[in-house]
């Protein structure tokens, strides 16, 4: 099976680590955080009263999402930089806690799963989503190292934004990410744990490549 999980807390990496190990493979590539990002601006978009979980539900299954190039659209917008604003990523925490919409985008984030080969990211890919996969890999940062990535990240699209801002968000995104009582954020229990803190991007992916190769090798 050509499966990779990639998970880990905001700003941690993943993204972009998945993204070029994806391309170097050859392989797919599931953000499964845009996801829960594009059901937050859904319901956002239509002033969706995220208490209604039944209204919230509707919105996500009747979304049209289509990923091209690098760029995400929902409903033929391009909302790639809308999705990850920090308002749109708290209303995804918090849906994220809602068993109905996790139930509701599982068998969409199943869908992504080819023969072609997938690398999966998220925060509960290696453990909830794809516990099948033969290399699971959860990155970990320190919060200040994180929440610069993300200020650098973002800043020139929102100069209003500090980074005390973002580390507070980010602070408190982790907290519910990790404590949720459905699928928290956790490393899978044969996830190979990578500090990203002082770890360029191509070092991370370098060594995710070799563990593949590795994998195939014995396999």
């Amino acid at each position: 099976m050509k499966l990779i999980t990639i998970d880990g807390p905001s700003a941690s990496g993943k993204g972009t680590v998945s993204q070029r190990v994806a391309e170097i493979l050859g392989w797919d590539v599931l953000d499964s955080g845009a996801l829960y990002r594009l059901s937050a601006l859904a319901c956002l978009n239509l002033s969706t009263d995220l208490k209604n979980i039944q209204d919230v539900v509707s919105v996500i299954k009747n979304m049209q999402i289509n990923f091209c190039d690098g760029l995400v659209f929902l409903n033929s917008n391009n909302v790639t930089d809308a999705i990850r604003t920090e308002h749109v990523g708290n209303v995804a925490a918090q849906l994220a806690t809602i068993p109905e919409v996790r139930k509701a985008l599982v068998n969409l984030q199943h869908s992504f799963l080819k023969e072609k080969g997938l690398v999966a990211d998220g925060r509960d890919m290696g453990t909830v989503i794809f516990p099948q996969a033969p290399l699971k890999i959860f990155l970990i940062s320190d919060l200040e190292t994180r929440a610069l990535r993300r200020f650098n990240q973002i800043k020139d699209k929102n100069p209003n934004i500090t980074l005390d801002a973002i580390r507070n968000d980010m602070r408190k995104r982790d907290e519910q990410d990790r404590n949720r009582s459905i699928a928290p954020l956790v490393a899978a229990k044969d996830a190979i744990t990578i500090d990203t803190t002082s770890m360029s991007i191509d070092e991370v992916v370098n060594f995710i490549i070799q563990k593949w190769k590795i994998l195939e090798k014995f396999s």
